[in-house]
């Protein structure tokens, strides 16, 4: 292997009163080189969220401890946790007065390959060192109107309804999931997996060369004191997960 892992996963309750995003990383038990880092943005209430965002990375970690690559495709792996979750979230309404949703976004490496799915507008940025390789799509109101070209990417961070969402885990219709692949990874390459709480306050070159020029814990210190600046007092729950591909360590 050409290069070394570097990861960090970082929070902030922001200005809410509850933390409902949740976040992890995990290494197969069995495959040293075969790792998984998810991320949930969960709504729903009080506590409801936080509920809902738990599943997602309770289901990631059940389904990866039982991961053989031989009989089952890294896109099926991810599904399938997407799927589970979004099964669970939806029982849960019966046997609470909560309405749990949420948002979901994995991210699994395997060697010198990576896999990624998403639900929602938690996103996962693809850095080839200062440049954007690949970032996810928004399943959101704003996110379709910027595709149809009715807005631009500065009017969609201050758009009324830029909390929309039109698919969610959780929801009465099934969830819309999207996959990305990277398959040749090398040394300088980082990704991102972050939540709106984040997001929003940076553009993409910004997120890139700040992980490009610190160490993932630093960038991650960065980012985070950063977004609660510009928030100014107002800011969501703040969530990241970085992983940076390094130079072999000598």
């Amino acid at each position: 292997m050409s290069f070394s892992i570097e990861t960090c996963a970082a929070q902030h309750i922001g200005d809410r009163k509850e933390q409902q995003d949740k976040v992890g990383m995990f290494v197969h038990p069995t495959r040293a080189d075969t790792l998984m880092a998810v991320l949930a943005d969960g709504m729903g209430g009080h506590s409801g969220g936080a509920m809902a965002a738990e599943q997602v990375v309770i289901k990631a970690r059940q389904n990866l401890d039982v991961f053989a690559p031989r009989h089952e495709t890294a896109e099926q792996l991810l599904g399938s946790s997407l799927a589970d979750a979004h099964t669970v979230i939806r029982l849960t309404r019966f046997t609470s007065e909560q309405d749990p949703h949420s948002t979901a976004v994995m991210l699994l490496v395997q060697g010198s390959m990576a896999t990624w799915a998403h639900c929602g507008d938690s996103r996962l940025y693809f850095f080839r060192g200062q440049n954007t390789a690949q970032r996810t799509e928004d399943h959101s109101l704003v996110g379709e109107l910027k595709r149809k070209g009715r807005i631009t990417e500065q009017e969609s961070l201050t758009h009324p309804q830029r909390n929309v969402l039109l698919s969610c885990l959780g929801n009465d219709r099934e969830p819309r999931i999207e996959y990305g692949h990277a398959k040749e990874i090398q040394a300088g390459d980082s990704f991102l997996l972050c939540s709106d709480g984040l997001w929003a306050y940076f553009s993409d070159d910004e997120l890139a060369a700040t992980i490009r020029d610190h160490s993932a814990r630093a960038a991650a210190e960065i980012l985070i004191r950063n977004a609660r600046e510009r928030a100014a007092g107002s800011g969501d729950n703040v969530t990241l997960a970085i992983v940076k591909f390094n130079p072999p360590i000598k």
